[in-house]
């Protein structure tokens, strides 16, 4: 039962919008996070996803959402039905916290 209810869920929140990032970025969102990575106190999006997704084994990337202060991501993971946000800093891609 459980091995159909877990893509059955995925499916849901796919439909429903849910695996969508939680925050919304604007135009002015995304270009000061251009601007920090260009000045080297971000690295982009891409490089900690290079980085961090690796050390993730077995779990599944759902996508990300960045921080509002722009000095950290916050990837979306699951595994076995439990989510798990990974925080990750924007500019050394070390895991700062890991929350289920």
């Amino acid at each position: 039962m459980a091995k159909f209810l877990v893509p059955f869920l995925c499916a849901a929140m796919l439909v429903s919008g849910a695996a969508a990032p939680a925050v919304a970025q604007t135009r002015d969102d995304q270009a000061s996070a251009r601007k920090e990575m260009e000045a080297g106190r971000r690295m982009s999006l891409r490089e900690i996803e290079r980085r961090i997704i690796p050390q993730m084994r077995g779990n599944e990337y759902l996508g990300f959402e960045s921080v509002s202060d722009a000095t950290a991501y916050r990837l979306k993971f699951i595994r076995d039905g439990q989510v798990m946000w990974v925080d990750v800093d924007a500019k050394t891609a070390r895991i700062m916290r890991v929350s289920k």
